[in-house]
């Protein structure tokens, strides 16, 4: 499958500019799952700034946005 880095650069979420995987999906999911997180464009704007990529953080987060729903 050919990557579609230019068309995924569009719509990513993660604010962490430096990172060689943003863009490249499969390059980004296989990073964050060998570390035991979730990618930033998972997150909510707000939880994703604050570049804490656990699940417990995620959870938390989902929490949050469905009590502010």
């Amino acid at each position: 499958m050919e990557c579609k880095k230019e068309i995924n650069l569009k719509t990513c979420a993660c604010t962490y500019d430096p990172c060689p995987r943003k863009g490249v999906c499969c390059e980004c999911v296989t990073y964050h799952r060998a570390n035991g997180e979730l990618p930033g464009c998972l997150f909510s704007p707000e939880a994703e700034r604050t570049y804490d990529r656990s699940f417990k953080h995620f959870a938390d987060s989902v929490k949050k946005d469905l009590k502010n729903a």
